[in-house]
Formats: C-alpha cells, sequence, structure tokens
C-alpha cells in the first residue's frame, strides 16, 4: 500500500485542487451578490473528480515513463517511480490506470448530474465530453505511440485542464454562465501549474536527452526555460489584481480582496532561489514549493471574495 500512496505522488494534489477552489469560490462570491445559491454537494464532488484525475494521471505517468525507460535514466528520481524500481509492476500499474479511468468517469457523471440535471441536459453532454476529454489528457501525456508529453506538448495542455477548464468549468458548474473575466484567475493558475511542469522539465532535462522525451523544456534550452519560469511565476499576481479591478473592489475601496497580493512576498523569495540554481537536480526542492503557492493563491482569493466582504 505504501508504494501506491506514494505512486500516487501526493505532493501534486494541491495543484490540482487549486483550479477547483479558485473557480467554485469566485462562483459563490458572485451568486451571493446576485441571490443565487451555491451549492456544496457540486464543490465536494468537484474536489473528489480532479484527485481522481491527478492520480490518474501519476499512475499514468508513472506506467508510460517506466514502460518506455525514461525514469530508469533519472538519477535523482528513479529510485521513488514505482514501475522503474520494480515496486509496482508495469501490468499491475496498467490495471491501476484502468481502474482509476472507471473511478474518475463515475465520479464526473455523478458532478455533472448533480449540477445539471434535470434542467441543463445539453451542458450535461458538453461536459461529459469535457470529462472524457480530461481522463484522455491524463493517460496521454506519457502512455501511447505518441505521447504528447514526448513532443513538448505538455504545458499546453496543463494550461489548459488546470487552467482554463479547472476554473472556468468550476465556474460554470455553479452559476451554469460562462463570464470573459474568469479567463484571467483561470490563466493565474494554468501559468503557475506550467511553472510547476517546467520546472519538473528542467530538472530533467539531461535524462529526458538521453530517453528521447522532449519537453518543452529541453526544446528551448536551459537558460531560455529559466527565463520562460520566471514569465509563468510573475504574471499570475498580476492577472488577479486584473480581476480584482475589472470587478471593481478599487472603487469600492474594499481592500480586503487585495489580501492574495501579500504572496508577491514569498514568490519574490521563491523566484531569486530558483534563478540561483546552477545544477538541474537542485530544482526539484520547489516544485512542491511552487505547488503549495498555487494552493494558497487560490484560498487566499476566495477568502478576500468571501470571507471579507
Amino acid at each position: 500500500m505504501t508504494d501506491w500512496i506514494k505512486a500516487a505522488r501526493l505532493r501534486t494534489l494541491p495543484l490540482s485542487l487549486s483550479g477547483i477552489i479558485m473557480g467554485a469560490f469566485i462562483a459563490k462570491w458572485r451568486l451571493y451578490r446576485e441571490g443565487g445559491i451555491w451549492d456544496w454537494k457540486i464543490f465536494a464532488l468537484a474536489l473528489l473528480v480532479t484527485l481522481l484525475y491527478q492520480i490518474l494521471s501519476n499512475y499514468a505517468n508513472d506506467y508510460g515513463d517506466g514502460v518506455k525507460g525514461t525514469d530508469a535514466k533519472r538519477i535523482n528520481e528513479a529510485e521513488t517511480r514505482a514501475v522503474a524500481s520494480g515496486k509496482i509492476t508495469a501490468k499491475q500499474m496498467k490495471n491501476a490506470v484502468i481502474l482509476f479511468s472507471a473511478l474518475s468517469f463515475i465520479a464526473t457523471v455523478a458532478l455533472l448530474y448533480v449540477a445539471f440535471i434535470p434542467d441543463y441536459i445539453n451542458e450535461f453532454y458538453i461536459f461529459i465530453g469535457l470529462g472524457v476529454a480530461s481522463i484522455l489528457a491524463a493517460i496521454g501525456y506519457t502512455v501511447g505511440k505518441k505521447p504528447y508529453g514526448y513532443m513538448g506538448l505538455g504545458d499546453i495542455f496543463v494550461f489548459i485542464f488546470f487552467g482554463l477548464v479547472s476554473v472556468c468549468g468550476s465556474y460554470f458548474l455553479f452559476t451554469k454562465t460562462f463570464s470573459w473575466d474568469m479567463l484571467l484567475p483561470g490563466t493565474a493558475v494554468g501559468m503557475m501549474s506550467m511553472a510547476v511542469l517546467n520546472l519538473n522539465n528542467m530538472r530533467d532535462i539531461e535524462s529526458d536527452k538521453l530517453s528521447g522525451k522532449n519537453s518543452f523544456a529541453l526544446r528551448i534550452g536551459f537558460k531560455n526555460a529559466m527565463i520562460y519560469e520566471m514569465i509563468l511565476l510573475n504574471l499570475p499576481l498580476i492577472l488577479i489584481l486584473a480581476f480584482l479591478g475589472i470587478n471593481g473592489f478599487f472603487e469600492q475601496q474594499n481592500y480586503y480582496a487585495f489580501i492574495v497580493m501579500i504572496l508577491m512576498f514569498p514568490l519574490t523569495k521563491l523566484r531569486r532561489s530558483i534563478m540561483s540554481v546552477k545544477e538541474p537536480k537542485e530544482l526539484d526542492q520547489y516544485l512542491k514549493q511552487v505547488g503549495i503557492m498555487t494552493f494558497v493563491m487560490a484560498i487566499l482569493t476566495a477568502a478576500g471574495l468571501n470571507l471579507f466582504n
């Protein structure tokens, strides 16, 4: 059981929850202003679904990299990856991927049934399609003949599914509407999620070169990937600030909503620490930190909008 828990890579879970928290609590703030109802059952099911997606993705990643031999070339990480280390066989991990695909689909249907049935049938089927796409994206990063993670497309998929789909999709589950300003927090969470993936790919840049995994970081080189990382870590708070400005918080002089901006201090320190790294393997310690920063950004935004207004 311990090996399965390690393979689930629990340190990645806060990152996956960030988009749901961001979208759900912006929806709660807006529904409160408009006299609508925020359904806690939708929130609970949405958390369950995203947790299942993340575990599915981690198991599929372990399986895909393991059978391709990618993890075996990673000096700093191979011992902790289940299939590469032999702690879990490829067949067992494949069965786990199939099981969590089924569980993810069942949980998705349950979530969408609660959110959309009986009044929003068309939306129900559209989101079923998004759910299937999310499951396929979770698997397709490293699994298959042409996994998109090996073609340098991982950043795009992470931005779409961890950012836009997670934030805007969860917002829609509650409000049944799409608002263009939601693209700002959606992009913020998406960029922070890309920052985690890019750090991971920068750390593994040498081993990925040997295994033929052409990540985006490998394609542009370590130096340019570091510049790219700084851009990804600089813009999210600016986007959240723009969202608050568009929604009139400056004019209202209701400054509690800006509590999230306190993150500019730890983020500045984190960026400087990352920039000082000389060896790619030293980046591993910052993966968890960026993920937690993303989670805290979502929590503080939710608190600023709902607890103090």
